[in-house]
């Protein structure tokens, strides 16, 4: 398969000011691609367990599209995207090579995709982001739209260990939205597997690692060593950046022992 054209485009949320920016946007504007808490080793351990060969895949906010391309790099049958940014619709709808592959603009809970119509759903950092609430919404809605069987792939932010006290949680919320500029609600793993099942779906697999997205060796492995030299330049010419960069490395690191990158491989329970 011929590889997707890079697109050069805008970041989302690139004309707000640099104090209001949402995190991940940040650090993608300072060249970061790995985006995800549980770094790329995450991200791959997910896409080896969704069997993508000849399959239809649907990805919930796809954002600059790493992801996608690697998808795409496996040989879905189908390749769909799903994202409410429109600048993200344009980004990756550009990667897509010829066949039956598109990208649109939608909720990932209010998809209007049919019923029944993928084998395999992936969605990397963004339930997080949400309400308990509307991470069972979208849950559910990846649950309608595979077919019996079929599987969902989350890489999600993870708390630990299972007893945190809700005192210590709600510390942790609070520093990570201050930080991020995003109201991010990690959950524990067994709060993780019960959103799973009051959503239909069985736990088959799960993947920890040491949430250290901004941790120099997790960077030299997500990045390379060159991109990592290029980024850390970017923060060195960009003071008001480099303010927020050190500020989320110092959330990151201050909670360390209760943050995990955490994948689960979801299997859509027969009705």
């Amino acid at each position: 398969m011929a590889s997707p054209t890079r697109a050069r485009t805008t970041l989302p949320g690139a004309n707000r000011p640099v104090a209001k920016t949402a995190g991940h946007w940040l650090l993608a504007s300072i060249g970061k691609t790995v985006l995800r808490p549980g770094g790329r080793e995450t991200t791959q351990w997910l896409l080896d367990h969704i069997g993508i060969p000849g399959s239809t895949v649907v990805e919930f906010a796809p954002g600059l599209g790493i992801t996608a391309r690697e998808i795409l790099d496996r040989g879905p049958r189908r390749y769909v995207g799903v994202d409410s940014d429109a600048q993200a619709v344009t980004t990756v709808s550009a990667l897509l090579p010829a066949g039956d592959h598109q990208v649109i603009e939608a909720s990932a809970e209010h998809t209007s995709l049919p019923a029944g119509c993928a084998d395999a759903v992936l969605g990397e950092a963004m339930l997080t982001m949400h309400t308990d609430r509307r991470k069972l919404e979208i849950m559910r809605e990846a649950a309608r739209l595979l077919r019996p069987g079929g599987v969902y792939a989350i890489h999600e932010m993870g708390l630990t260990p299972v007893d945190l006290s809700p005192g210590t949680k709600d510390e942790i919320r609070r520093a990570l939205a201050r930080s991020i500029r995003v109201n991010a609600r990690p959950l524990t793993i067994p709060e993780w597997v019960a959103l799973a099942d009051e959503a239909g779906f069985q736990v088959t697999d799960t993947y920890r690692t040491s949430m250290s997205l901004l941790d120099p060796r997790r960077m030299i492995a997500d990045e390379g060593l060159l991109g990592t030299v290029r980024i850390i330049g970017n923060v060195l010419r960009r003071p008001e950046v480099r303010r927020r960069v050190l500020a989320m490395r110092r959330v990151f690191t201050t909670h360390r022992d209760h943050l995990l990158g955490v994948g689960f491989i979801l299997t859509r329970r027969a009705e």
